[in-house]
């Protein structure tokens, strides 16, 4: 089933956001890099979802706030610990069908092909904490100045040395 990434939108704002991203797509920008510290087989790898995943011991992303501006998205993000399994999460995105990573969280969520990547020696360990956010940031201004800072600084805290974005 495909999913209508701008079902939110009014009209007019359906045609300004195609236009911008098409704009983006064409508009290669440099992605900053930082080589390595460590090679990947010792390092400490977490895994960086943009599907909205969040333990349901935990505050949901607020996708109420998402409909009502369809041009703002929860910039927050939740830690997931390593051994987190499907029956203890939900996914808060509108963007995205969510029920393949409610089957199966590795879908979103890669933890367990992580923890055999560490088993064949690719990398050194999988982290014990990862982290979820909420895709589909028309506004990134916060995402960039706060929320990107703030899981930088829970990934050096905890000996990360490398992470994975897995887009949603």
């Amino acid at each position: 089933m495909p999913i209508d990434s701008y079902r939110y939108l009014d009209f007019a704002s359906r045609q300004i956001i195609k236009a911008w991203v098409e704009r983006e797509a064409r508009g290669h920008r440099a992605i900053p890099w930082t080589p390595m510290a460590r090679p990947l087989a010792q390092a400490t790898v977490a895994l960086v979802s943009t599907a909205g995943v969040a333990r349901l011991d935990d505050a949901p992303f607020d996708e109420e706030g998402e409909r009502r501006n369809p041009w703002w998205g929860d910039p927050t993000f939740r830690l997931i610990p390593q051994q987190t399994t499907e029956r203890e999460v939900g996914l808060h995105h509108l963007h995205i069908d969510r029920r393949f990573g409610a089957t199966d969280l590795d879908v979103v969520l890669p933890m367990r092909r992580l923890r055999e990547l560490a088993g064949e020696g690719v990398v050194g360990r999988a982290a014990d904490t990862h982290y979820s956010l909420m895709g589909y940031q028309l506004r990134p201004e916060v995402l960039e100045r706060e929320t990107a800072p703030a899981i930088a600084r829970e990934m050096r805290a905890r000996g990360v040395d490398a992470a994975a974005l897995v887009p949603a």
